[in-house]
């Protein structure tokens, strides 16, 4: 594994921001947006600079927790990018049917609970301040008690919370319905969704506000982001692991295809430099898949034209996020060339030959790699033999470089022992062999029935697995505990 201790936490935060912004539907600015007016806002209401500091880092993690609950909402409305748009553009009818609203309560109340708990889990992975974790736990509360997950009330609330989505409301509803707009549907909203006092203030200054934020756009607005933390350590890998949430059949897969691009390098003589490079787009090359709704990922098949279309904008929108990332530019061109072929089949630029460079030749017959290698609703993970016969004749075809596949392959045949060995260890000192295997299955979306049957067991047994599984990890929803158990080396 490439070393990656120079990526600051800060890096990684505006990652999950434009993550969680393509996943709600929203322009990839609008966290950044949103950060800029709760800070004004926070400073305008009279709190201190370091709740200032809070409120931006919570604008920024915000929906960090969203990809978590995709398959939920994916499930619920059908469209869970669309839905959850229209949810937040407080769009009349957004949820499609009476049934569903008459399902509301019961239904939003888990996929909140898991959204709280994943983004607050993120913030304390990140090493942020006690006060962000703690406003990203109650993120959806509401000044009158009718909020989730717990149904906190008035100051029970932390003031973060009511500040960041105050600031998020303003963003949104003026760009949907206009400055006058925004502030009526904002002044409904107040003494329920947030304090009277503060709705009045952001009414009273939002004109100027958003002016004055239209007119930096060119100038640096997220400068204010300075002042958080630039921890060093496993960032990367988080922003890895939160991207791979959104479908839970794809749990590992963007680490995975890190650790075999630079085991590839290294066959290939890279230099510790290119080696690091290759290994950290081969974790963020997912990001633009956060742009595609669930339903058309779990379609079996060939895809319909339009949806075939979305899908090859992925890349596109990774390449985008290296515009708004500075610090991983490099890396981010290199990850949105993972579905190129040198014969120029691929996508999104369709470039070929001299014009695809040797690390994304790397990252995409890696990622091809781990693609046949890993289970699919629709099929079954391809064996070694299958998946190495199906890349040599891609390479024969003119698709992937054939040196490239060779090295790929020889480092797959005998370089995984490290980290296999890590994996072990860290089973052995917490889960017991059994609660490693049914944490495995539930992480790829397993329901307990599904696990019982595939480990032969009673779903009751299951059930005690998945409960001990919870207090070890310290979590109390599945997709909490596969982050915590992506971080530890246990899937």
């Amino acid at each position: 594994m490439a070393d990656v201790s120079t990526i600051r936490a800060l890096d990684a935060v505006k990652a999950l921001a434009f993550i969680g912004d393509l996943s709600m539907g929203q322009p990839t600015d609008h966290s950044l947006r949103t950060s800029w007016l709760a800070a004004r806002l926070a400073a305008e209401a009279g709190h201190d600079d370091t709740q200032c500091s809070v409120v931006q880092e919570v604008s920024l993690l915000r929906w960090s927790g969203c990809t978590a609950n995709a398959a939920g909402f994916s499930e619920w409305l059908g469209d869970d990018i669309g839905g959850r748009e229209a949810m937040l553009a407080m769009r009349p009818g957004w949820s499609g049917d009476s049934e569903a609203e008459g399902r509301f309560e019961a239904t939003i109340q888990p996929l909140a609970q898991i959204h709280c708990e994943v983004s607050g889990e993120i913030a304390r992975m990140l090493g942020l301040k006690d006060m962000t974790q703690t406003a990203l736990r109650h993120i959806f509360e509401t000044w009158d008690g009718g909020g989730l997950p717990e149904r906190l009330n008035g100051t029970r609330v932390p003031q973060a919370v009511f500040l960041v989505g105050l600031a998020s409301d303003l963003e949104i509803l003026s760009r949907v319905y206009g400055l006058d707009g925004a502030q009526k549907l904002i002044a409904q909203k107040a003494g329920r969704q947030y304090p009277g006092e503060l709705s009045r203030i952001a009414c009273k200054q939002a004109g100027g506000w958003l002016e004055e934020l239209d007119q930096q756009t060119a100038v640096g607005r997220d400068a204010p982001l300075d002042a958080l933390p630039m921890q060093e350590g496993t960032a990367p890998e988080i922003v890895a692991d939160v991207i791979d949430l959104k479908l839970p059949w794809m749990a590992g897969y963007s680490r995975r295809v890190a650790e075999a691009a630079a085991g590839c390098g290294t066959r290939l003589g890279f230099d510790e430099a290119v080696r690091q490079r290759i290994y950290l787009a081969g974790l963020i090359h997912g990001m633009g898949r956060m742009a595609v709704s669930n339903a058309i990922w779990n379609t079996p098949g060939r895809l319909s034209p339009a949806a075939w279309e979305k899908v090859r904008l992925v890349p596109y929108w990774t390449a985008r996020a290296g515009k708004q990332i500075g610090a991983l530019a490099q890396e981010t061109e290199i990850a949105s060339q993972a579905y190129e072929r040198l014969d120029g089949s691929g996508y999104f630029r369709g470039a070929s030959g001299a014009a695809i460079g040797p690390e994304a030749r790397v990252l995409a017959t890696a990622a091809c790699w781990v693609a046949l290698r890993s289970p699919r609703p629709w099929r079954a993970a391809l064996s070694v033999d299958e998946a190495a016969k199906l890349l040599n004749e891609e390479a024969i075809k003119g698709r992937f470089d054939a040196g490239t596949v060779d090295a790929l392959l020889s480092f797959e045949k005998d370089g995984h022992e490290p980290a296999a060995d890590r994996t072990r260890a860290a089973r052995a000192s917490l889960l017991s062999p059994r609660e490693s295997e049914v944490l495995k299955h539930i992480s790829l979306g397993a329901s307990n029935k599904e696990v019982a049957r595939t480990l032969q067991m009673s779903p009751s047994t299951v059930r005690t697995h998945v409960e001990s599984v919870f207090r070890k990890l310290e979590c109390s929803t599945r997709a909490a505990a596969t982050l915590k158990a992506s971080t530890l080396g246990l899937i």
